[in-house]
């Protein structure tokens, strides 16, 4: 399995961006891959499978498509992108890649080895100068979770739980880089194969950091159970790295427009579990 059928995308895939990524002869497909909307532009004779997609960040897009062009990861597969005939990888906020076979499926320790495996292979990635001083919600979410910044929460859905956690912090002592913290539903499993890197956001933190954050969207939405937080505590600072993870994800929830007291649910359970463990 590909990439599974969707809703229409919300925007119409332009006749020029499907020219410029050389696919205007081909009738696109809606698809939702990876929880993310695309077209579906079959292979032809000269061309595999292709995926072109709308982007929320040119910049961002045009530096992932950068570094995947060539980033090789030991036992994963990446998406990689596809430049457009002119050169460029983003095209009027379209970016296309090479579709990658298999499926978003709840197997958390995997999806967490995985992230293991890019960040080793993008530990020597210099930190990009698109994240200076980007005040987009996750970058300020992260920043709040590192201490780095104050904000002000709604009590009801996030902020009541932040606060009662934050004092708990100690420091770390752990290197920064590159890494992806939004991986869980980005990993495609296709059987007994080889996973998938469907794309890549950045981040400037360590790469425990973000293993936890995986840790802590899979107890809070994808019903992992409990021992998927103890058997990654070989990691080093995992009680703490795990505290801002949830810190993270709750300063995200109680900024978000559409939560309430009961979409908290989840989180409220990997509070529980993480502060077991402070």
């Amino acid at each position: 399995m590909t990439a599974a059928p969707a809703a229409p995308v919300s925007a119409e895939l332009p006749q020029h961006v499907r020219t410029a990524f050389r696919v205007g002869e081909v009738e696109p497909t809606p698809v939702m891959w990876a929880a993310r909307p695309a077209w579906h532009c079959r292979a032809t004779a000269d061309r595999a499978d292709l995926l072109i997609r709308p982007v929320a960040d040119n910049a961002t897009a045009a530096w992932s498509a950068s570094v995947l062009d060539t980033l090789h990861v030991d036992g994963v597969r990446v998406a990689r992108p596809v430049r457009a005939s002119d050169g460029r990888w983003v095209v009027g906020g379209w970016a296309a890649c090479r579709l990658e076979a298999g499926v978003v499926e709840p197997r958390h320790d995997a999806v967490v080895e995985v992230a293991m495996r890019l960040h080793d292979a993008l530990v020597t990635v210099p930190r990009p100068r698109l994240l200076d001083d980007r005040d987009d919600l996750l970058n300020v979410s992260a920043a709040a979770a590192w201490g780095e910044r104050r904000l002000l929460l709604d009590m009801p859905t996030g902020g009541e739980l932040y606060a009662a956690l934050a004092v708990n912090r100690r420091p770390v002592q752990l290197p920064a880089q590159v890494v992806h913290p939004e991986l869980f539903g980005a990993v495609l499993f296709d059987g007994d194969g080889v996973p998938a890197v469907v794309d890549l956001s950045p981040a400037w933190r360590p790469a425990e950091w973000a293993a936890a954050v995986i840790v802590v969207d899979a107890l809070a939405w994808g019903d992992a159970d409990d021992g998927l937080i103890d058997r990654w505590s070989h990691l080093d600072e995992w009680p703490q790295v795990l505290l801002r993870a949830v810190l993270y994800r709750l300063a995200l929830h109680a900024q978000h427009p559409d939560a309430s007291p009961r979409t908290l649910a989840g989180l409220e359970r990997a509070v529980r579990l993480v502060r077991a463990r402070l």
